[in-house]
C-alpha cells in the first residue's frame, strides 16, 4: 500500500471519529436518549431519563421578554426595516419636525433656527440627482393617494416597485410624475385584489381620467404586468360596509353575481355597476331598506345603471332557481 493511500485512510478515519464523537455528544451519557435544550432555564436535558447534561448555558438572545409580535417590535432596539416606499429605502437620516430636545423640552429661538437649517441641508443631501428627486415626489404621491383610498401597506409597496421599474426602464419621458404614480397604484390595487374604480382614482389624483387610462395601458404593456379583470365580488364587502347593510345582503349579492356570471351577463359591463346593482337587489330580497340614490353615491355610478343592471340580475337568478 502506498504512502498516499495510508494518508487518505488516516484522514477518513479522523473524519469518521469526529462524526462519531459529535453523534455521541447529542446522546445522553447514561441511557443514550435524545437531548433537548431548554432555553428558558439554560439547560440541556435528556428526554428519557431527565438527566441534566449541561446547565448555565449562555443566552445569546435579548435580555427582555416579549409575548407578541407588536411587543417584540416595540422593545427591539434595531432600526426600522428597509422599505421600497421611500426613495432611499429608509437608510438615510431623518430629522423630525418637532422642535424639542431628547427630554421633551422646547428649543429656544437660536436652536430652532439651527435645526431648520439642518433639516434643509439634510433634505438636499438625501436626493443626489434628478432621478432620486423624481422618485421621492412620486412615492409621496403614492402614499398620499393610498391613504385617501384606504389601501393597505402591501399595495403601496407593490405600487412603489412598479414605479421604480418604470423609472429604471426610462418610461417617464413625455408623461407626468403624478400620472405614472396613479397608474402604478391603480395596477397594484388590482393585482392585490383591492380594486378601486377609475372615478375613485381620479378623485384623489392630480391628473384627469383620460391621462390616467392612457398611462395605465402604457405601463401595463411596457412592463408586461399581469392584471386580471376586476371581479364585481371584490367591491361587494366595501360597498355593503359603507351602506351599513347586513351579512345576509352581502351573501345574497354574491349569489346574484354568480348567477349572472353563469348566464354570461358580466361580459362587457362595468364591475362596479354590477356590484352596486347586486347590492341593491340583495337588499330588496332581504327586506332591508336602501335607496338607489344611496347606493349610487357609495359606488359613484348613476342611478340609471343600477336600475338597468339589477333587473338583469334578478332575471338571471330567477332562471337559475327555476332550473334548480
Amino acid at each position: 500500500m502506498s504512502e498516499t493511500t495510508i494518508r487518505t485512510t488516516d484522514a477518513e478515519t479522523e473524519r469518521l471519529n469526529a462524526r462519531t464523537d459529535e453523534a455521541e455528544s447529542e446522546r445522553c451519557p447514561e441511557c443514550s436518549g435524545a437531548l433537548v435544550t431548554d432555553s428558558e432555564r439554560g439547560e440541556t436535558v435528556c428526554t428519557d431519563c431527565g438527566l441534566v447534561v449541561e446547565e448555565d448555558e449562555i443566552d445569546h438572545g435579548p435580555e427582555w421578554r416579549a409575548f407578541d409580535a407588536r411587543e417584540k417590535d416595540k422593545k427591539s432596539r434595531v432600526g426600522a426595516p428597509t422599505t421600497t416606499m421611500m426613495h432611499d429605502k429608509g437608510l438615510s437620516t431623518n430629522i423630525g419636525w418637532q422642535n424639542k430636545d431628547a427630554y421633551g423640552r422646547s428649543l429656544n429661538a437660536s436652536q430652532r433656527k439651527k435645526m431648520q437649517r439642518l433639516r434643509t441641508w439634510n433634505e438636499r443631501f438625501r436626493t443626489q440627482n434628478s432621478k432620486e428627486r423624481n422618485l421621492k415626489q412620486a412615492l409621496g404621491e403614492i402614499d398620499r393617494m393610498a391613504s385617501a383610498l384606504g389601501l393597505p401597506e402591501s399595495v403601496r409597496e407593490t405600487a412603489s416597485v412598479i414605479y421604480r421599474r418604470a423609472l429604471k426602464d426610462d418610461l417617464l419621458p413625455g408623461r407626468s410624475i403624478e400620472g405614472v404614480a396613479t397608474a402604478a397604484l391603480y395596477a397594484a390595487a388590482r393585482q392585490a385584489n383591492y380594486p378601486r374604480s377609475l372615478d375613485e382614482m381620479e378623485r384623489v389624483s392630480r391628473v384627469d381620467r383620460m391621462e390616467l387610462t392612457r398611462t395605465y395601458r402604457y405601463i401595463i404593456r411596457e412592463l408586461g404586468l399581469e392584471v386580471a379583470p376586476a371581479d364585481p365580488e371584490s367591491f361587494v364587502p366595501r360597498f355593503t360596509s359603507d351602506l351599513g347593510l347586513s351579512d345576509e345582503v352581502e351573501r345574497t349579492a354574491r349569489r346574484l353575481i354568480d348567477a349572472a356570471r353563469a348566464d354570461g351577463l358580466l361580459s362587457g359591463k362595468s364591475p362596479v355597476g354590477i356590484a352596486a346593482a347586486a347590492i341593491y337587489a340583495a337588499a330588496l330580497l332581504s327586506n332591508e331598506r336602501v335607496t338607489q340614490s344611496e347606493v349610487s353615491e357609495v359606488a359613484d355610478i348613476s342611478e340609471v345603471t343600477i336600475r338597468n343592471r339589477y333587473k338583469e340580475l334578478l332575471e338571471a337568478d330567477g332562471v337559475q332557481n327555476m332550473s334548480a
